[in-house]
């Protein structure tokens, strides 16, 4: 079975994964993890090889709670940069384009505003694991690495951060945008408007209460992670 003109996506079991499934599902593919395994090369080769994708969109790995990236670092660095150059290599071998999802959380986070040419510096294992992930997709020259800044619909948190600037934009609004997105090679930050994380959850929910970063113990937060998406903007302005 050849598909030339579909996608192949990891970890379309996750909370992302099952939204582009609802919208892409005639064009995308998406393997569970027993067809392939991003953490054993040889599976990838030989899923790639029978279905012949045009490109990979790689979501696949561990991201939350973030405190399993401390408590346990070696399936951190397994899943999200082993199993990333795993899918890098075969996509290589294959001529196949990748499209990497990243975080916002690999910039400093002190300044705000970050372009996709600033510098990085991580301030958490989850972050550090998503920036050796982007080290694998950046030597492969087609590739295109997105450091999104998403969330899920509806905002369940009954509280939220007066003092920490980002770029939430929700999940859903993200996969319509994706196939302008996977057109193009690079580094592209993806994410809303930037303001504090309260500011966007009092727009959809006006129960929401405050709370500060000083409230809340034995976190690290950094307050100024918002990117410029100055790109991002002009590319979903673009007609397809």
């Amino acid at each position: 079975m050849k598909n030339k003109d579909k996608i192949l996506v990891t970890g379309g079991s996750g909370r992302f994964g099952k939204i582009l499934k609802k919208l892409y599902l005639k064009n995308y593919i998406f393997p569970s993890k027993n067809l392939l395994d991003i953490t054993n090369i040889k599976s990838i080769e030989r899923y790639v090889k029978k279905t012949r994708p045009k490109a990979i969109i790689h979501l696949a790995g561990l991201s939350r709670p973030l405190s399993r990236h401390d408590k346990n670092p070696v399936e951190s660095i397994n899943l999200n940069i082993v199993g990333t150059c795993n899918i890098v290599m075969v996509a290589k071998k294959f001529k196949i384009k990748i499209i990497y999802f990243s975080s916002n959380y690999v910039y400093p986070g002190v300044k705000g505003n970050y372009k996709e040419t600033d510098p990085l510096l991580p301030s958490s294992k989850y972050a550090w694991s998503k920036l050796g992930g982007e080290a694998a997709v950046q030597i492969y020259d087609n590739s295109l690495i997105l450091r999104v800044c998403m969330t899920e619909r509806p905002f369940v948190h009954k509280k939220a951060l007066t003092d920490v600037y980002l770029n939430f934009i929700f999940q859903d609004e993200i996969a319509k945008f994706l196939p302008k997105l996977i057109k193009y090679k690079g580094i592209i930050n993806v994410g809303g408007d930037p303001k504090t994380v309260y500011k966007f959850a009092k727009q959809y929910n006006p129960l929401v209460k405050k709370i500060t970063s000083n409230e809340i113990k034995n976190v690290n937060f950094k307050k100024k992670m918002s990117m410029n998406i100055s790109k991002f903007k002009k590319i979903y302005k673009k007609k397809i």
